[in-house]
């Protein structure tokens, strides 16, 4: 029996891999670990089918002669830097070391495969989101007439949200606005779990804010994936206050841009957005109290121009009133006597309630007129979106999600039920329908 030490077999192993593999193969596969020092080291995994277990695994690691320019390189194409968790199409050697094992020396990437996997990954959150009726959600929220109760998820020291803050508050309009920073890790592997804290402690006091914002301007913009999970996407479609994202990149739309209620570019934009909203209702305010203004005035010209008709008028009546009682005063005066002056007196009587109804005409027709300007302005009030929940209206969730049908609840499962005036929790017994 031939016997090898382990370095003889593996020495063996090295030389025939050698002397039958000499060439370098493109190969397809995950990063589940990824490490740099100096170096860049990874494992790569292919998964089954279903993406539940690893049929395959490999070390792999890129030269620091290499990595600067493969990682330059892949960020100036896809935007992003290299994640675990990502597909990657790597050209390697294959070698064997007798110490360190099997491994892949990693010599190129090509990124277009990654952009490819990347915008299937996004069509397929997007698929879902449709297929769960929640993809337009949030669009379908009405932004409340005066938006100035602002929630800010973003980091405290990015720049972009500095940027905002000055913005809105030295706008030329002189607007004031109200707003509250819920801090949160806008790059890195935590950014949809903050963000989602962020939200739920948002909702918490729903009441407090009339819309959200999601700004990050000032980090690396190859650092995006975080905002293109599916769990966060399901937060954000399904959150009850209109959503506006100012994420600060400009190549591409991030899967929250697209199903956020307004995406706008940076946080500057973010901030001029609203200025520009305010300023429009405000605008439209100012026009509907001067047409209001307006009609009262035409209203009050045109009755003061009546009464000053009728005011004209009373004199030549009078006159012929007057006239016609000393006709009747000269022809029965010496049968009356007394009588007739009476009947004078109540004629004059007469007239003088004439004026008095004429004042209490006008004064009538002013109060109806008040009235109906308070009907108006009272029906507007009434149409404010912040009174929807205080009118007995409700939200019920499962896992987080709105219910739609009944057939999404079974016995047994746990509902939250958001009011205006709080959140209740409750365990379903029966069911209906």
């Amino acid at each position: 029996m031939n016997t090898l030490t382990l370095f003889e077999l593996n020495s063996l192993v090295r030389q025939t891999l050698e002397l039958t593999i000499c060439e370098e193969y493109w190969v397809c596969a995950e990063i589940s670990e990824l490490r740099v020092n100096r170096h860049c080291y990874m494992e790569l995994v292919q998964k089954d089918m279903h993406g539940n277990g690893i049929i395959a695994k490999a070390r792999a690691q890129v030269w620091s002669n290499r990595w600067s320019l493969i990682k330059a390189m892949f960020e100036s194409v896809t935007q992003q830097t290299l994640t675990p968790g990502m597909q990657v199409l790597v050209k390697a050697e294959i070698t064997f070391h007798e110490i360190y094992g099997y491994s892949l020396n990693i010599t190129d990437i090509d990124p277009t495969y990654t952009l490819g996997d990347m915008a299937k990954r996004r069509m397929e959150i997007m698929r879902r989101l449709e297929e769960e009726g929640i993809s337009d959600m949030n669009k379908e929220l009405q932004l409340p007439r005066l938006l100035q109760r602002i929630a800010i998820i973003s980091s405290a020291s990015a720049a972009g949200y500095g940027d905002f803050c000055n913005q809105l508050k030295n706008n030329p309009e002189g607007l004031a606005f109200k707003t509250q920073l819920f801090q949160a890790t806008m790059q890195g592997n935590d950014v949809t779990s903050s963000i989602i804290a962020a939200l739920n402690a948002i909702a918490a006091h729903l009441d407090d804010w009339d819309a959200v914002i999601i700004i990050r301007g000032g980090g690396a913009t190859s650092d995006l994936s975080g905002f293109d999970t599916l769990e966060l996407a399901e937060n954000v479609a399904q959150f009850p206050l209109p959503i506006i994202t100012g994420i600060g990149h400009e190549r591409d739309d991030t899967i929250i841009d697209l199903i956020a209620h307004t995406r706008v570019k940076t946080p500057t934009a973010a901030a001029e957005f609203l200025i520009r909203h305010q300023k429009e209702e405000l605008d439209l305010l100012e026009s509907i109290n001067l047409r209001i203004s307006n009609s009262i005035s035409n209203l009050l010209l045109a009755e003061h121009a009546r009464l000053k008709l009728l005011a004209n008028k009373i004199p030549s009546l009078f006159s012929m009133i007057r006239k016609h009682e000393e006709i009747r005063i000269d022809r029965f005066v010496s049968m009356l006597g007394y009588n007739s002056l009476r009947y004078i007196d109540t004629k004059k009587n007469d007239i003088i309630m004439l004026n008095k109804q004429r004042a209490l005409y006008t004064q009538d027709f002013l109060k109806n007129k008040k009235i109906k300007i308070e009907f108006i302005e009272n029906k507007l009030k009434n149409s404010n979106p912040e009174r929807i929940l205080k009118l007995g209206f409700s939200i019920a969730r499962i896992n987080g999600k709105a219910i739609r049908n009944i057939q999404d609840v079974k016995e047994g499962d746990s509902i939250e039920t958001t009011l205006a005036s709080g959140t209740i929790k409750s365990t379903v017994t029966w069911k209906r329908t």
